[in-house]
This record gives C-alpha cells, sequence and structure tokens, in this order.
C-alpha cells in the first residue's frame, strides 16, 4: 500500500476495479486518512475526483460509496458498451501517436505475463489500461469519459473471466491475449474495419462470463436435500 493523496487515489482505483471493494461499499474518510497518513480535506479531493471519474458516488449527508452496479446501470452497460468500444477503435486507428503504440504493446506484455501466471488483479488492470490506452489513441474528448465509466463496470463485472474456473474460460482467456495482439497489428496497419470486427469478437468472448456472474446458476434443489431429510420427503410424497 501506498501512502499520500496519490496513494490513496491510485489504491481505491485499484481496488474498486479488482472488486477488492464491493459495489455499495461505504467509503470512510477517516479511515482512509489515517491509513494514507493525509486530512480529511486531500481525502475529500480525492474522493470528489473518483466521483467524476465514475469510480464513486457521493450521497448528500450520507457520505460517499464505491459506484453501485444497479439494475439500469447493468442495462445501460450492455446497450452501449459494443457501439461505444467500437467507435473508439475506429478514431484510435485515424489518430494514434508512436508512443501510444509503445505504451499499448507494452501494456500487452504486462497482461500476457499476468495472464501466463494466472494473476488476475494484474490481468484486471492491465487489461483496463489496454482500453484505456486505445481511448487515448482516439484523442476524442467526448468518447473517452463515456469509455473510461465503461471499463469500470467491465472490469467489475467480467472480473470472473480473469478468474477460470473450467477448461473452456482458460481457453477464452488465451482467445483473449490473442486478441490484445491482433488489435496492435490492425491499429498499425491502419485497418479500420479489422479494428471494428475485433470489438465485437472481443466482446463477445467475455458477455457470456459478464452474464454468469449477474446472472449465476442456481442451486439444485435436490442437491439441497440430503440423507435423513431426503429420505423423509420421500416418506412424506
Amino acid at each position: 500500500m501506498k501512502s499520500g493523496k496519490n496513494g490513496l487515489y491510485e489504491d481505491l482505483k485499484r481496488q474498486i476495479l479488482t472488486m477488492e471493494l464491493d459495489p455499495d461499499e461505504d467509503l470512510d474518510e477517516v479511515v482512509l486518512g489515517e491509513r494514507y497518513g493525509v486530512s480529511r480535506t486531500p481525502v475529500r479531493e480525492i474522493i470528489r475526483r473518483l466521483e467524476g471519474e465514475g469510480y464513486v458516488e457521493i450521497r448528500q449527508n450520507r457520505g460517499a460509496r464505491v459506484a453501485p452496479m444497479n439494475h439500469s446501470t447493468l442495462r445501460n452497460f450492455f446497450l452501449v458498451a459494443p457501439m461505444v468500444y467500437a467507435a473508439i477503435g475506429r478514431l484510435a486507428v485515424q489518430n494514434f501517436k508512436p508512443r501510444q503504440m509503445t505504451q499499448l504493446k507494452d501494456t500487452q506484455e504486462r497482461f500476457r505475463t499476468a495472464a501466463g501466471s494466472k494473476d488476475a488483479p494484474s490481468m484486471v488492470l492491465e487489461n483496463n489500461r489496454f482500453h484505456e490506452i486505445m481511448g487515448e489513441m482516439s484523442g476524442n474528448v467526448y468518447l473517452q469519459p463515456s469509455l473510461g465509466r465503461l471499463l469500470i463496470d467491465h472490469a467489475r463485472i467480467g472480473h470472473t473471466f480473469f478468474r477460470p474456473r473450467n477448461e473452456d474460460m482458460e481457453k477464452r482467456l488465451r482467445v483473449a491475449v490473442e486478441h490484445h495482439d491482433a488489435f496492435i497489428a490492425a491499429i498499425a496497419a491502419h485497418d479500420e474495419d479489422a479494428v471494428v470486427d475485433l470489438v465485437f469478437e472481443h466482446w463477445e468472448l467475455s458477455r457470456e462470463n459478464m452474464e454468469m456472474f449477474i446472472a449465476p446458476q442456481g442451486l439444485k434443489a435436490d442437491a439441497l436435500v440430503d440423507g435423513p431429510a431426503k429420505l423423509q420427503m420421500e416418506k412424506l410424497s
């Protein structure tokens, strides 16, 4: 854990993206100030900054909390995310700078390393940074804030994607790494259509896992009835 204002800012962002802090979780200004060695005024400045970026919600007379995820926000997320990602991709092809391409490649190498070592928190952060850089490449002041807000919930909804529990999920993760390489190649080649096609392939790759997080498979009732309880039910039937 870092200290000071910058440490507080970076740690809160990381903890929200990796779900160390749950949606709706209250943020105690006094506790945060003591933990990071800053007074309440800088804590409030950081919280207001994070509110502006979509990480935090400040409620009148009730303090700050981690941005919630409710039915409305999730519905809007699934409606607009592919459109925003596609627009960002096209503009990234048109406007990227060489230094941004270097940053994208460096981030991809860190993402690949994290995927190889199954380091889920690092995968979440490096994947988030990869797509942030694509937003920076777009150079569009209207789309970038929307992308930033989408990426927060994408990381939180899709955190199961980076914690594969079976071979199919592991295969999807390997394909995601390959998609990042393909994004880099298509942007470098100024191929807008290829980037947009990849956006939708990449989206479909993780969508099923995100839906699994939102609506997990229910427990079978008969699995909860075992031993004597099951025999008793058979007698009553």
